[in-house]
């Protein structure tokens, strides 16, 4: 509710604008990838190798995203929409008259209020096929079409990326705009639905009890890190395409542009999103916080059941789903360009089209088949624990050793003069960060595998996950920002020697 906005704004003013502001910085003044930019103090090559490490985690389950949304977007182009009422399908699920007109009460997998909507059936059963399952030790059969998606998104990935940054800017235009106007049509429309407020004021409730728990924080610092791209290697990566001189020595215009837009849209489409889920808890009669859990069942189960709903369903379907898809698409080029930038840097003989074309083509091949787990019908319980566990401690630990090394290594005694300007502007801020960065995010890290060895069962019922898989993801999860703290054996900083 209201309490997450406060800790989201505080953490993205005390953390997230620092950060942006320090890996723009610094790519733009080295101009070189998230790897080859600490070259000046080896040890601290392990910060561009963890950046890579957590980048290569969240392409691996983020292509996954993209692949339903796929599925979602091939099944719009039908009348009525495969998720609705109206389908054939789903007569049994839905009631003629009563206030809960779309759905049924059953043992849903994902509310926790019993009731099982027509949009939430099409999900579970067609979509992941995870009635099959019963566990990550029943992994089930692939999920041909959503392997087939998931061909087609690497595909187009590769293809995107083989053109190189400089089509990037063009395709963002598309890509970064499309989106916002499905977002204003949805909250526009879900203002006009029965139920809307509740879901809004939902949204906005205070409980100021909440503040005290570190958990609260810890989201907060999470959502900030993948909103602003702080910690994957990415911002240091475009940035180094910026002349020198760009801006003014540092980006700060930019930066509170950026950052300032990318938190005012999350705000704003929370709107969408609590619109929705106000219609459907008033519809169903249950309280707003029971309707879905939070994750892939809140864009595939409550947004499909919101736009069935609008006058010309499939069209406004087409619509999201396409706008989803290219943010989507949009998101992971950066991804794989950061990574094929920092490959490239620390090797030049593969840079030529050719053999860059070659290194794409292994990168996105690999990819796809690291990912085909996620499609088999128990794919959905190895996906939550990834999503869960695997990055929020390594991009704390990796931002906490950037600014470390930018403080206290990069640039000490002017020897490499451009970071050392970078060093004399923002001394204050960056030693400050120190202080604020590791204490409230890190904690609520590691309290979260303590409270969620005894609390993801709670939260999903239905994904039995056990507490030895949980604890080896969260380990796994730590590993991710182990290399943070140095590379191998090698000169401890060739700026000092």
């Amino acid at each position: 509710g209201g309490v997450f906005l406060i800790a989201y704004f505080i953490m993205s003013l005390i953390m997230g604008l620092p950060l942006f502001l320090m890996e723009l910085s610094l790519g733009q003044y080295r101009a070189t990838g998230p790897i080859t930019v600490w070259n000046c103090c080896p040890l601290l090559k392990g910060i561009g190798i963890a950046m890579l490490i957590t980048s290569s985690l969240v392409s691996l389950y983020y292509n996954v995203i993209i692949a339903w949304a796929f599925y979602y977007l091939g099944s719009s182009f039908q009348s009525p929409l495969p998720w609705s009422c109206n389908a054939p399908g789903n007569a049994y699920l839905c009631q003629v008259s009563g206030p809960r007109v779309g759905s049924v009460v059953g043992s849903g997998p994902g509310n926790a209020s019993g009731i099982v909507s027509a949009s939430e059936v099409f999900w579970n059963e067609q979509v992941l096929g995870v009635m099959h399952s019963s566990g990550l030790g029943d992994p089930g059969a692939v999920q041909w079409p959503l392997a087939l998606c998931l061909l087609a998104a690497w595909i187009i990935v590769f293809f995107c990326t083989l053109k190189g940054i400089h089509s990037l800017g063009k395709m963002v235009y598309i890509m970064a705009t499309f989106p916002y106007l499905v977002i204003l049509t949805l909250v526009i429309w879900g203002a006009t639905l029965g139920g809307s407020l509740d879901g809004v004021r939902f949204y906005l409730s205070l409980d100021w009890s909440r503040l005290q728990s570190a958990q609260v924080w810890s989201d907060a610092a999470s959502q900030i890190f993948y909103s602003l791209d702080i910690g994957f290697g990415g911002l240091v990566s475009l940035a180094s395409y910026n002349k020198f001189n760009s801006n003014g020595h540092g980006g700060c215009g930019n930066t509170l542009v950026l950052a300032i837009g990318t938190c005012c849209t999350s705000f704003f489409a929370g709107f969408a999103t609590f619109s929705v889920l106000g219609h459907m808890a008033w519809r169903n009669q249950v309280p707003v916080g029971s309707v879905t859990d939070s994750g892939p069942a809140l864009m595939f189960v409550a947004y499909p059941e919101a736009l069935s709903l609008l006058p010309i369903s499939p069209l406004w379907s087409v619509l999201f789903f396409l706008a989803l898809t290219t943010l989507g698409v949009d998101t992971l080029f950066g991804r794989i360009q950061t990574i094929t930038r920092a490959i490239l840097d620390e090797f030049p003989a593969l840079d030529n089209q050719r053999k860059k074309a070659v290194l794409l083509g292994a990168l996105c091949t690999s990819f796809y088949l690291l990912g085909l787990p996620l499609v088999i019908q128990g794919g959905i319980f190895w996906f939550t624990l990834i999503d869960k566990y695997s990055t929020g401690f390594g991009l704390i630990t990796v931002s906490l050793f950037m600014c470390l090394g930018i403080t206290f290594c990069y640039g000490h005694h002017g020897h490499d003069p451009p970071v050392s300007t970078l060093v004399q502007a923002h001394a204050g801020l960056l030693q400050g960060m120190l202080g604020l960065l590791y204490p409230l995010p890190a904690a609520g890290e590691h309290q979260a595998p303590a409270q969620g060895w005894r609390s993801r069962g709670e939260e999903l019922p239905s994904l039995h996950l056990s507490l030895p898989s949980e604890m080896g993801s969260s380990c796994h999860g730590f590993g991710a920002g182990l290399p943070g703290p140095g590379a191998p054996p090698r000169p401890v900083c060739g700026c000092w020697r």
